[in-house]
């Protein structure tokens, strides 16, 4: 027999464990966060868990505090004699940091993937990681899904013509490629040169976007400045269109009002980071089931390779 499995949520991924619930057609598990005056907080299961298969769903995108959460979430598990700890994390913070791109600084993403392990979890599903290579930062199972199971066929419902994939730089290049290859349709590259971190100096397209529609895809978007730029530049360039998508919406300000105020057709996010400020050109596309079918294959240890579209 399967051990039984419950779901359980920190705070600022609540609804998305509710909606994964609803697709499983369970009850989210009770959990109290109490917060004390100086900021610290304390996690507790308010229902029985022995024995259970335990699935934690928490986001990790600033500030800190949801990190924490989720590390204490898995410590109380574990210490409340759960059979096993999965933690879902759609939203894999602190992926930009994976390697030494200069002397004397952290690479945060082994030393996040090292605090998941040490509190005990194991297992970690999450979606569209920086960088691939993230998982072998972990020394328990990853199982990596890609927002491209939902965005082809958005993608698909457009009926565009002439339609073209870009990247907004060139360290997206694989991610754009298999997008333009699983549709069959041409890649432009965007070539950028930073001044400093968020801020763009300089940036060339490398193709040919003339009377295209053009759809950018990337993986996060922040402050929202090497998007915007390039989709000016695409219609500069002669395009018909530009539409972008991105798995993650961290957009920090200001992010919207560039959004609102460049060339951008529509901006396209999955809900894996909530996104509540007003911004007409958005659409946020859910989640919830690519994750809720993942966890129902893997509690009966089945194959999630199929629901991989593209990679």
């Amino acid at each position: 027999m399967l051990p039984t499995f419950k779901i359980f949520s920190g705070t600022k991924s609540k609804y998305m464990a509710e909606e994964i619930c609803k697709e499983l057609g369970v009850e989210l598990g009770s959990m109290k966060i109490e917060r004390f005056a100086d900021g610290e907080f304390e996690v507790s299961f308010e229902e029985s868990i022995r024995g259970c298969e335990v699935y934690l769903v928490q986001s990790t995108f600033p500030n800190c505090d949801n990190l924490m959460e989720l590390l204490l979430m898995i410590d109380a598990a574990k210490r409340a004699s759960a059979k096993s700890v999965i933690a879902v994390i759609p939203y894999f913070g602190w992926a930009r940091q994976d390697r030494k791109d200069k002397p004397r600084v952290s690479i945060a993403a082994k030393l996040v993937s090292d605090l998941l392990v040490t509190a005990g979890v194991d297992r970690v599903i999450t979606m569209d990681l920086h960088a691939d290579q993230i998982q072998g930062f972990f020394n328990v199972p990853v199982d990596h899904l890609y927002a491209s199971s939902v965005f082809i066929p958005y993608i698909q419902s457009l009926n565009l013509e002439d339609l073209v994939i870009a990247t907004p730089d060139v360290g997206g290049a694989k991610r754009a490629n298999s997008y333009a290859k699983y549709l069959d349709v041409p890649l432009v590259l965007c070539h950028k040169q930073r001044a400093k971190a968020n801020v763009v100096a300089k940036m060339t397209v490398i193709g040919d976007v003339k009377d295209k529609n053009v759809i950018l895809v990337d993986d996060m978007v922040d402050t929202a400045g090497t998007i915007t730029k390039a989709a000016n530049l695409m219609m500069e360039n002669g395009a018909k269109s530009v539409r972008a998508l991105a798995s993650h919406a961290i957009m920090s300000d200001p992010a919207t009002e560039r959004v609102n105020e460049c060339a951008l057709e529509e901006m396209i996010f999955t809900n894996s980071i909530p996104y509540t400020k007003d911004c007409p050109k958005c659409t946020v596309i859910s989640v919830a089931r690519l994750f809720a079918d993942t966890i129902r294959r893997v509690h009966s240890n089945q194959s999630i390779s199929s629901q991989y579209l593209i990679k």
